[in-house]
């Protein structure tokens, strides 16, 4: 069996949850989410969630990259395990203290896409990532994504009620608390996300605009009845990332080239 056609396991550690993505070759099957773990991992837990794709399979390789270094631990006795790091990533200057799963998402980004892209990745936080043409990071931000800004209003106030976030987007003038908190953190959010994009579409008028994240639905959702620019989802950007990370650690893929 060559390279091309080994499976194998991506997986990326988030804040929240685990993302994995089970591959042949370059090619992505299946993915999905799970909690963190909270004992160290076996093949029959991988073997639970792929049980279709990994029948009879035992040891998978396994790709990971994490921003959670207690859930990092829990990976140490897995015999056929490599971990991503910032210095596997062909992009340039990366800041030392600069997110893998940031990196790993608009590389995918990149990859799938073409540079110069913008990814904004709806999650725990919302974060926006910009690289040019010639894969070099041009810069970005971070805040508190939509549930964390919700949290942090239950948890820091004592007046203010718990609050879910609307299928549809709310109103804008709002007449009671709860629809006032949805109202502000939403519109404030979409705000942010109209300025980074259309400061990102004055630098690079013909680039991607990439949405991606746990929370990346639903913030097309209210965006498109709210729109002047358009967003692309894609969930899978990260392992399309990891995937081109473990293509140059194999000799499938030179630095130079997209997959």
């Amino acid at each position: 069996m060559t390279e091309q056609d080994t499976d194998w396991i991506g997986l990326m550690i988030g804040n929240s949850r685990l993302h994995w993505g089970y591959f042949c070759g370059q090619t992505l099957l299946a993915c999905l989410d799970t909690p963190h773990l909270r004992e160290p991992l076996s093949n029959e837990f991988l073997q639970q969630i792929f049980p279709k794709l990994l029948t009879n399979k035992c040891n998978c390789a396994l790709m990971v990259a994490s921003v959670v270094p207690n859930q990092r631990e829990l990976w140490a006795n897995y015999g056929n395990l490599r971990r991503i790091t910032l210095k596997d990533i062909p992009l340039l200057d990366l800041y030392p203290t600069f997110g893998i799963d940031r990196a790993l998402a608009v590389l995918g980004a990149g990859e799938k896409y073409g540079f110069p892209c913008l990814v904004i990745d709806a999650g725990t936080a919302l974060t926006f990532t910009g690289v040019d043409g010639d894969k070099k990071l041009v810069g970005g931000a971070i805040v508190p994504g939509l549930k964390v800004q919700l949290a942090s209003l239950r948890e820091r106030t004592a007046a203010l009620p718990e609050v879910s976030l609307p299928e549809r987007l709310p109103q804008m003038w709002a007449k009671e608390t709860a629809e006032g908190i949805r109202s502000g953190i939403i519109y404030t959010i979409l705000a942010g996300i109209e300025k980074f994009s259309l400061e990102w579409l004055n630098l690079y008028p013909e680039s991607g605009i990439i949405l991606t994240g746990g929370d990346g639905d639903l913030i097309r959702d209210y965006w498109q009845e709210n729109a002047i620019t358009s967003l692309l989802v894609d969930k899978t950007i990260i392992f399309q990332g990891i995937a081109a990370v473990k293509g140059i650690s194999s000799g499938l893929i030179d630095k130079g080239e997209h997959i």
